[in-house]
């Protein structure tokens, strides 16, 4: 089942360090519930059709000198037409006046009217990056996420499979940790998921044996990283001598992760096993084969095998 987000206006003034002219309650009882904004355009000649009055609508020079060309009647109605709709609220950009008429109208209607200095593109694109992110699919995962060489490694398996340690093992190699036991994933684009901790679990690490630490405090701000897009999935799980693990690679296993598919690959745990090292190579193998290079491709090849054809395989992470 879907769940919808909301983000509160006065989150989205904070961020954006916009100034307030009118709001008809507190920023913090009204909310956003799409990423997508506006701009009014016809729709102040009064074709009201397809009009989305949950989007926050942009105001710049283009608008603001339509409306100051109007005799007085044609402009209220222009108004009447844009504000009777309850737009979600209206930005000015670039700093630019805003005339007492369209003061008087968003008062009226009672439409949130907010300012900035930023220009009009700039600020439209920042928005909409920001409500993406706020407002974007998402699920919380049982897992550990560090970045490793510039690649998103979601670690996962058991509780006690050792991903809590390959991680610290990895911040003491120079790498940084995002998330641990609990990943909050989502999902910004078509095919891009980002991954965060949640805030009250930030930083902190759970050793076995120890108990909590800080990770932030024991080994300094380079150790961590709020948020990470994820490349790939390591899975974790107890040796099996029974299955046969992949020894090539030269399938494309992944898994599937809001409906994103993330390359994945799944390593068998046994006493000895330096976990770190391997999510090293692991990390790096992905991003050459980002690159266009396929060590077992390339394998294939020189042994005259090159008619031997990957498959796409899903590899059963969790269960969403």
């Amino acid at each position: 089942m879907s769940q919808d987000y909301s983000v509160s206006l006065a989150k989205i003034i904070d961020v954006h360090k916009l100034e307030v002219v009118y709001l008809p309650k507190s920023a913090d009882e009204i909310f956003v519930k799409t990423n997508e904004v506006n701009r009014p355009g016809i729709v102040l000649t009064g074709y009201t059709d397809y009009f989305d009055s949950l989007r926050i609508q942009i105001l710049g020079w283009t608008e603001l000198g339509f409306l100051l060309n109007m005799s007085d009647d044609e402009r209220e109605k222009a108004l009447g037409y844009w504000l009777s709709l309850k737009p979600a609220a209206a930005v000015i950009t670039r700093g630019l006046d805003i005339p007492d008429y369209l003061i008087s109208a968003c008062e009226k209607y009672e439409v949130p009217l907010l300012k900035t200095d930023d220009e009009t593109s700039p600020f439209l694109a920042s928005l909409i990056e920001f409500l993406n992110k706020e407002l974007a699919p998402r699920v919380t995962r049982h897992g550990v996420l560090v970045e490793v060489y510039g690649e998103g490694v979601l670690i996962t398996g058991d509780s006690g499979a050792g991903k809590s340690e390959a991680a610290i093992e990895l911040i003491k190699r120079g790498h940084r940790l995002i998330a641990d036991d609990a990943v909050e994933i989502r999902r910004i684009g078509d095919n891009t998921l980002q991954g965060n901790s949640p805030s009250n679990i930030r930083h902190f690490v759970e050793l076995r044996g120890i108990g909590i630490i800080d990770a932030r405090r024991i080994f300094g701000m380079g150790a961590v990283k709020l948020n990470e897009k994820i490349d790939m999935v390591i899975q974790l799980e107890s040796w099996d001598s029974t299955k046969a693990y992949d020894r090539l690679g030269l399938d494309n296993e992944y898994a599937k992760i809001l409906g994103v598919k993330v390359p994945a690959i799944t390593v068998p745990i046994t006493p000895g096993r330096n976990l770190a090292v391997i999510v090293e190579t692991a990390a790096m193998n992905n991003r050459q084969k980002k690159m266009g290079y396929n060590a077992a491709r390339d394998l294939m090849v020189s042994l005259g095998m090159e008619d031997v054809q990957p498959q796409d395989k899903e590899v059963e992470i969790w269960t969403e």
